[in-house]
């Protein structure tokens, strides 16, 4: 603990010395840009000249969530332990820096801070702070590298993207990926919950690109006749292709079967089972390289 609580106090007096390799937009060139808006993530990016990218990416969840990436140039050669502090702007003569999170970069890995300590940077954004990171650098012979980033032209693309953030889904793909949909009897209508699931799925399913099968079984309950109920199945699972393709998702990504009475989830002697029985299960996968 000592080491991690002695950093800063290293890290700043070194930050006045000359070997402090310093990385941060100026004047001229500090761009931020809101990169993505949807109401499945927002993102926002941040450029710093010869370093890389910095973004703050907030995604649709039950839960409030924001992460922050440090995307180098030059991939981290070995673990850095960071200290991350706010730095005042020159035009606060007098003010002290102050910390924000003691944190580590792994070796070929993007920086990441998320949680409160990504808020923070926010904050000290919007207070016209830097937050600073301060490193030991493998490629400067372990010299102090300094990594700012400016708050210069931030507001304006913080606001749209606080906008985004307040409009995001309150759900994310994990609680959707797996849906089970269940009918009213002998019919190719969904329950009232049914309904609004599907409409949940599909509000998030046409916002997410990367999302690259959509598999959709179908089954009834043992009651009819055998033939009935198949072709009962395949024309429940065609309806929800035909939702799902309504919202504009790509017809080569939907999987629909039929699978009639076959596969019970509950026996049919009584109303309970046979409602679970018919049902359409929904299962979502996608490209995660």
């Amino acid at each position: 603990m000592k080491h991690y609580l002695l950093l800063p106090l290293a890290l700043s007096a070194m930050s006045a010395q000359a070997n402090v390799r310093n990385y941060s937009a100026s004047l001229d060139d500090s761009t931020w840009v809101v990169s993505n808006k949807t109401p499945i993530e927002c993102r926002m990016d941040h450029f710093i000249p010869s370093f890389g990218v910095a973004s703050f990416i907030s995604r649709s969840s039950k839960n409030v969530n924001l992460d922050f990436y440090l995307d180098m140039y030059r991939i981290s050669a070995e673990t850095h332990q960071v200290s991350l502090r706010s730095v005042p702007p020159k035009w606060k003569p007098g003010a002290s820096s102050k910390r924000i999170s003691e944190l580590s970069f792994y070796q070929q890995f993007d920086g990441y801070v998320n949680a409160q300590p990504a808020w923070q940077m926010l904050s000290e954004l919007e207070d016209g702070n830097v937050p600073t990171f301060y490193f030991n650098d493998w490629y400067a012979s372990n010299n102090t590298t300094a990594v700012g980033i400016s708050s210069i032209n931030f507001k304006t693309q913080y606001n749209d993207f606080l906008k985004c953030v307040g409009r995001l889904l309150p759900y994310s793909f994990d609680d959707i990926a797996f849906t089970v949909l269940t009918y009213k009897s002998n019919s190719n209508e969904l329950t009232p919950r049914s309904k609004k699931r599907l409409q949940l799925i599909g509000d998030y399913v046409k916002h997410d690109p990367e999302i690259d099968v959509v598999l959709v079984d179908a089954y009834t309950d043992s009651y009819g006749g055998k033939w009935i109920n198949q072709e009962l199945s395949e024309k429940r699972a065609n309806m929800v292709k035909d939702y799902f393709k309504s919202g504009g998702l790509d017809e080569s990504v939907i999987e629909v079967a039929g699978h009639g009475e076959r596969r019970h989830v509950a026996r049919n002697d009584n109303t309970m089972g046979r409602e679970r029985n018919r049902r359409v299960v929904i299962s979502l996968g996608k490209d995660l390289l």
